[in-house]
């Protein structure tokens, strides 16, 4: 991260601090790791990445829902759903559908949450995805 900054590198720095995040995530050190992402997402508006804005924001979701934030959890993932379609990213949007469908179950709506892990499903199916084996466990 400190020789991107030195070297002006926003889209570099972005992803050290999204590394970061992910990290201290894996440490159970959730809400430090939302700062990172947070800066992440920054970066990324500012660089207009798209596909970076994303992925931050997937990864607040599922940062939120680690805290047991549900519906924000939810917010974000839509957001990241919405960028996915709009770039093409087949495989974000089944991500991004796939942690939807988490989200309704745990907020106890079983039915809303098959919804989308069917389209999750359909497109992992579609690209060759290896999620899909995930997605069907979900759905069984």
């Amino acid at each position: 991260m400190e020789i991107a900054r030195e070297l002006g590198d926003r889209r570099g720095e972005g992803n050290a601090l999204g590394n970061l995040g992910l990290a201290y995530a894996a440490l159970g050190e959730v809400r430090r790791a939302i700062v990172y992402y947070e800066q992440t997402l920054e970066i990324d508006r500012e660089i207009g990445d798209r596909r970076g804005k994303g992925t931050a924001l997937g990864n607040l979701g599922l940062a939120y829902a680690n805290l047991g934030e549900i519906r924000r959890a939810i917010e974000y993932y839509e957001q990241y759903l919405e960028i996915a379609r709009e770039i093409g990213d087949r495989r974000g949007e089944g991500v991004a559908l796939g942690n939807l469908g988490l989200a309704y179950k745990k907020l106890g709506e079983p039915g809303r949450a098959r919804k989308v892990w069917r389209q999750s499903l359909a497109i992992f199916e579609a690209i060759e995805d290896p999620h899909a084996a995930r997605v069907r466990g979900w759905l069984g």
